[in-house]
């Protein structure tokens, strides 16, 4: 009878070196998570949705009431210019009652040329078609100009709005002096272009 031996244990296996491939998809991954990193501490700061006291979201559209363009800041609010951006559409109950009061509003205002009368108002119709747009400001009286917004770009995009209507008040400077959601009085409208004014205009 034989007996068996043990067999003698192997030799181990010399450690495995990493692939050239995993070291690069490593070093690139880290990287990438270090620029966005970095990136992001210096970018947190201005995004979001626009606030009180921080600059008006910049944005150039179509007169849907008249040729050509108008740019926000700039004759919208800031080189100088306090405005009032009222954003409505046809589509909007609320936008029906509101918008006519507030068209002779400002008419009143120009008419009257006194210190309200610097402050530009502009409306940003969203959704409609031009033709319904139109029809629409011009049943509410509204002769100020009024920008076409059919894909909501702005509304929603620049300012995060999720519907009509909304008011935003804009400082000379370009910063926003106050962001009014829902339907806008006469009034409320009237005491928020008076601190556009500086005291003493």
């Amino acid at each position: 009878m034989t007996v068996a031996t043990p067999e003698a244990p192997a030799a181990p296996l010399p450690p495995r070196k990493p692939r050239k491939i995993f070291l690069v998809v490593g070093l690139v991954a880290a990287v990438a998570l270090g620029i966005g990193l970095f990136t992001s501490l210096g970018t947190s700061a201005s995004s979001g949705p626009p606030h009180r006291g921080g600059p008006v979201p910049s944005f150039t559209a179509a007169r849907l009431n008249g040729a050509g363009t108008l740019q926000v800041p700039g004759n919208g609010g800031g080189a100088g210019t306090p405005a009032v951006l009222l954003f409505f559409g046809s589509w909007c109950p609320s936008c029906h009652g509101e918008l006519p009061p507030l068209a002779a509003a400002v008419r009143r205002q120009e008419e009257e040329g006194g210190a309200l009368a610097k402050v530009r108002v502009i409306g940003v119709d969203s959704e409609d078609t031009k033709s319904v747009g139109a029809a629409f400001v011009a049943h509410s009286g509204v002769q100020f100009p009024v920008l076409r917004d059919p894909s909501l770009a702005i509304t929603s995009g620049d300012f995060y709005f999720d519907g009509d209507p909304d008011a935003v008040f804009v400082n000379a400077n370009g910063t926003i002096s106050a962001i009014v959601p829902g339907a806008l009085s006469v009034a409320k409208l009237t005491a928020e272009e008076k601190k556009l004014i500086p005291s003493g205009s």
